[in-house]
């Protein structure tokens, strides 16, 4: 028996030992500064905003390539359907941990309301979906998670090479050091999460300090979302979504329309679709279908849904938002009765 044991193990390492040697004579990457393509950028950012080479090459010397980060952006959270993906976002305790942010920073949401008129539900609910409240802002350097996009993920190269320009820019501007910035794997960054054109272009500051700080500020990081919201056509006031009833099947020619409202409720009643609640006017809407366990729900995105959708494409994204939000509107204004009851008629 022990020398049948020692032949077979004597094969096995017979079999073993090529392939190891396959392996380690197999050609390495380069290190990521040496690399034509980082060269390149270099060479762009040198000649186009006048870095300095020396320190952006040492810089690239410092950066790690992180698979992980590849497998996390082939596996996005929405790529599941609704009956999954809701009850990530949508849970009683981010619900009530959105009422107790809304109430510490009231005066702020109602200063970022009266300037950008965004509804301080919509606000909160993209920090509570984005960072909980900014206790989870990423664990990534930015800058090792734009070089491994930038230059090891084919698929999106090229906007990650704009996003790691665009990111070189701010630290600059901003005066931090971009070795020190932390975010997703994806390179967002701070409470709500904007990737860095984002941050340059919509990042405010909203409290006069001088500084754009998305970590630390609550005044900058509400102002900011708000600011993004408004540049992106908010309309105070206006419907957002409703749940829709549909009948007959002439509804399902539009339900390829896209996320941009294109048809008018009342010209949609010619689809078999209704709201199944009152909405103000005749806006145009577009017409969605949720994936649940057992079938499909429907909704209409009014305008604002759609401008929700510019924060992240994804309709599931801007539905887990926009419930949400509700939801956190009406525990707290039900908390606000039930607070009215108890000083009227104390016990």
């Amino acid at each position: 028996m022990k020398a049948t044991v020692g032949a077979g193990l004597a094969l096995l390492l017979a079999f073993l030992l090529p392939l190891s040697g396959c392996a380690s004579t197999r050609p390495a990457k380069p290190p990521l500064a040496d690399r034509p393509a980082v060269q390149h950028f270099v060479n762009h950012m040198v000649e186009r905003y006048h870095f300095d080479r020396a320190h952006l090459m040492a810089l690239f010397g410092k950066v790690h390539i992180e698979p992980s980060i590849i497998a996390a952006i082939t596996r996005p959270a929405e790529s599941k359907p609704w009956y999954q993906y809701r009850p990530i976002f949508v849970t009683r305790s981010r619900i009530d941990e959105g009422v107790r942010f809304w109430d510490a920073h009231a005066a702020l949401l109602k200063r970022a309301q009266r300037k950008y008129g965004v509804a301080p539900e919509i606000i909160v609910a993209i920090l509570g979906v984005e960072t909980r409240y900014g206790s989870h802002t990423g664990r990534y350097r930015v800058l090792d998670s734009l070089s491994t996009l930038a230059f090891d993920y084919p698929a999106r190269a090229k906007f990650f090479r704009s996003e790691l320009e665009q990111f070189l820019l701010l630290t600059r501007h901003e005066g931090v050091d971009p070795l020190t910035i932390k975010g997703s794997y994806a390179g967002a960054m701070g409470d709500p999460q904007f990737i860095s054109s984002s941050y340059r272009r919509y990042a405010v500051d909203f409290n006069g300090d001088g500084k754009r700080d998305l970590w630390h500020s609550p005044s900058d990081v509400i102002g900011s979302v708000a600011n993004y919201f408004h540049v992106h056509g908010w309309t105070p006031g206006a419907p957002i979504a409703a749940r829709a009833k549909v009948t007959g099947d002439k509804y399902r020619a539009l339900l390829d329309g896209g996320l941009k409202p294109h048809m008018s409720l009342s010209a949609m009643k010619g689809y078999g679709i209704e709201p199944q609640t009152p909405v103000q006017g005749d806006p145009q809407a577009t017409l969605l279908a949720l994936q649940n366990r057992n079938g499909e729900e429907y909704w209409l995105g009014m305008h604002n849904f759609y401008v929700i959708t510019r924060y992240n494409h994804s309709p599931l994204y801007a539905m887990a938002v926009y419930q949400l939000g509700e939801a956190i509107r009406k525990a707290r204004d039900e908390q606000g009765v039930e607070a009215a009851d108890s000083a009227a008629h104390p016990r």
